[in-house]
């Protein structure tokens, strides 16, 4: 009868040793599916990837210290530009007369 009762759990232990095999490869099988299923969804919503995001943030942050540093300049061109016009009298409109004196 010991020999009978070792048969039947080594038959029990290789069973579950298959069925643990089995629900492994199910688990791994799951796992791509369910993964493949997230990356379709995220396509789907056209999300941008890190990277892309991280570019156009740097590009962004590029373009307005551009607009600020010309901004400014403008600025300054436009001071400049009146100090000139001060020191010179202001030019007189076309009288829409002939152009040769006449």
């Amino acid at each position: 009868m010991p020999q009978t009762t070792s048969r039947f759990f080594d038959e029990i232990a290789k069973l579950m040793t298959d069925a643990t095999g089995a629900a492994q490869g199910v688990r791994g099988e799951i796992d791509g599916l369910i993964r493949s299923q997230a990356e379709r969804v995220l396509r789907d919503l056209d999300l941008v990837q890190r990277e892309e995001f991280e570019a156009m943030k740097a590009m962004a942050q590029k373009a307005r210290e551009e607009n600020a540093r010309l901004e400014k300049r403008i600025g300054e061109l436009e001071g400049a530009l009146s100090r000139f016009g001060e020191g010179r009298p202001a030019a007189s409109p076309p009288t829409g007369g002939d152009p040769s004196g006449r």
